[in-house]
């Protein structure tokens, strides 16, 4: 397993495992359990929005995830300021990832007091609970001839490129689809690009904040495991 790229939200590996246990961990990422917003009390609202439109849109806050791992909890909301009532404006038992997130705008003399209710959920039941994404691919090379090396170079500035004789290699840096690009480069001159798809893959995490983007894989794979583990209790049982 080699790292190609880390941020803060996301995270682009390759690693020589099996396409369908790749998508098996890949489905489990909404079977993590991540805490939302379930339930709004809004006790007063003087701006032009509706309640139920209100409440969709606190719905879809993600929250931080407590390092104690606590599960449930309240966030309160009580402003009279003029103009716009942000994510961040909420305080209480967790904090919320992104606080500039848009809710409603007051005008002045205008009042606003809410109360949201979180609880555990999982991404498989409401979108508002998913921790982010995960998707990937296979590697990749491409096999052209030398004299698009230039051309190839402007497109893909710093992309790893072995010459041998009247030949280039494109090696995958996971962050460039290189075979279309390099498809693209030979056929405006009609000629081909040999594609060498290998077996193994090119996997991106993206987290929405809740945890960290690492922790995201990490508990796929442990949940996916303890779903397997129960499978085997029960056929074991059966049988």
């Amino acid at each position: 397993m080699d790292k190609l790229e880390k941020t803060e939200n996301k995270i682009v590996f390759t690693t020589d495992i099996d396409e369908t246990l790749a998508n098996s961990i890949r489905r489990y990422v909404n079977h993590i359990q991540i805490n939302a917003v379930d339930e709004v009390e809004i006790s007063r609202n003087d701006s032009a929005l509706y309640d139920e439109t209100i409440a969709h849109r606190i719905g879809l806050i993600p929250l931080k995830a407590k390092a104690s791992g606590k599960s449930g909890g309240k966030l309160k909301l009580e402003t009279k300021k003029e103009g716009f009532v942000l994510s961040g404006d909420f305080s209480g038992d967790f904090e919320v990832v992104h606080k500039e997130i848009p809710i409603t705008l007051l005008s002045s003399g205008q009042e606003m007091a809410i109360t949201a209710i979180t609880k555990e959920g999982t991404g498989a039941e409401h979108s508002k609970f998913s921790p982010g994404l995960m998707f990937y691919r296979n590697v990749t090379e491409v096999t052209l001839d030398k004299e698009f090396l230039e051309e190839v170079r402007k497109v893909c500035p710093g992309i790893k490129i072995v010459e041998k004789g009247n030949k280039i290699t494109i090696k995958d840096n996971g962050k460039d689809e290189i075979a279309d690009v390099c498809e693209g480069i030979a056929n405006k001159k009609r000629k081909m690009a040999d594609v060498e798809v290998k077996d193994e893959l090119v996997v991106t995490v993206e987290s929405f904040g809740q945890i960290e983007v690492a922790e995201i894989f990490k508990r796929s794979i442990e949940t996916l495991k303890k779903d397997l583990n129960e499978v085997g209790k029960q056929a074991s049982k059966a049988l």
